[in-house]
């Protein structure tokens, strides 16, 4: 049955039923448990890889032409690839570490892979927006590189380092309502097996509702702890 068939009402209305919601349960922890450690995978390797960026590039600490055209082009091809290709590509290094290419572990490995690279560049933005008089000065002053890295370059940037990571946590949760199409659970896996392949359009809205409240959780959560840094910052 179409969606167009039934009436709207009826189906938001049964889309708050209790039953739904109970099947909803393990489906929302499940992706809960992908974000989570997805983010905190992406939050390392993007933290890491924009640091390089920054600190490699013609203007940075320790200029590396090679390294860095190296890395950015390897970024740039990775951040060409849709979110499905990237699965896909990843379903032979998930069975790799997992002997399996289906689950919610393994498909963290594609959700981190996707979005690794578009916190990389986030990171790498917001890192030169750094003055380099700061740089300078930390530097007539005896302080080495690492030490500009911790005490210059984070610091006065980290405000814009964790928008962007909530930025990208919102693409996270968005693709493993993706990674749901391949086997992964979650909240995709319900939208996809009920809301569209069983015409279960209330369990489809339901599962919307949900997204829609992680997503917004997640930007009021980075929106806050931001505002609290400034303030903190300007208040001292």
């Amino acid at each position: 049955m179409s969606l167009l068939d039934t009436p709207i009402w009826e189906v938001i209305k049964g889309s708050f039923s209790p039953d739904i919601w109970a099947r909803l349960g393990p489906a929302v922890l499940e992706t809960l448990y992908m974000t989570a450690i997805s983010s905190l995978i992406m939050l390392v390797f993007g933290l890491l890889l924009g640091i390089l960026l920054t600190v490699t590039n013609p203007d940075g600490l320790v200029p590396m032409k090679f390294l860095y055209s190296g890395s950015g082009w390897l970024i740039n091809c990775l951040r060409s690839l849709p979110q499905m290709i990237m699965i896909i590509l990843m379903i032979p290094v998930a069975r790799l570490f997992f002997g399996k290419s289906y689950g919610t572990n393994a498909c963290i490995i594609a959700i981190a892979a996707s979005c690794i690279p578009m916190y990389a560049r986030i990171v790498e933005s917001s890192l030169l927006e750094i003055s380099k008089g700061k740089i300078e000065a930390a530097r007539s002053i005896g302080s080495t590189n690492f030490q500009i890295i911790l005490r210059i370059l984070l610091p006065e940037t980290l405000p814009s380092i964790i928008r962007g990571f909530t930025v990208a946590v919102i693409a996270v949760i968005s693709m493993t309502a993706l990674a749901g199409m391949f086997g992964a659970g979650g909240i995709g896996d319900i939208a996809v097996r009920f809301g569209y392949q069983r015409f279960q359009h209330d369990v489809l809205f339901a599962s919307v509702y949900v997204l829609i409240i992680l997503v917004q959780l997640t930007q009021w959560i980075g929106s806050f702890v931001s505002k609290q840094i400034l303030k903190k910052r300007n208040l001292t």
